[in-house]
């Protein structure tokens, strides 16, 4: 596997979804991955980081084709925290104030997501 996309499309196979599904999944235009698959394009740093958790694989691998996907996922209970799911960039390495940061962040985004869906009520 040569390029990012070999590498997607293979993981796509491997958790046995269709590329549609994932592209949905991830918020992923058909477009988008067809320019991959023809290298007119790669995805962007945001896109990568969700698509290596989406599919619990490291970026080395992702990006670099560096060892096979089997060999560096990583748990899911080590990489994301409560029932959102989200990041936790290894909590334990955060300060408190970093950690209360990005929660209230969070909850930020949520207050915002739920204002704008009554917005468009």
């Amino acid at each position: 596997m040569q390029s990012i996309y070999e590498r997607i499309e293979y993981l796509i196979k491997q958790k046995g979804i269709t590329k549609k599904k994932f592209c949905e999944q991830l918020n992923i235009s058909t477009g988008n991955m067809g320019d991959w698959k023809r290298g007119k394009s790669t995805p962007g740093t945001h896109k990568l980081i969700e698509i290596g958790a989406f599919f619990q694989v490291s970026l080395d691998w992702l990006i670099l084709g560096k060892k096979t996907p089997e060999m560096v996922r990583e748990g899911s209970e080590d990489y994301f925290f409560g029932q959102l799911r989200q990041l936790n960039c290894q909590s334990d390495e955060l300060k408190p104030e970093e950690q209360n940061f990005i929660k209230e962040y969070f909850e930020f985004t949520q207050y915002r997501k739920q204002k704008e869906t009554e917005e468009n009520s």
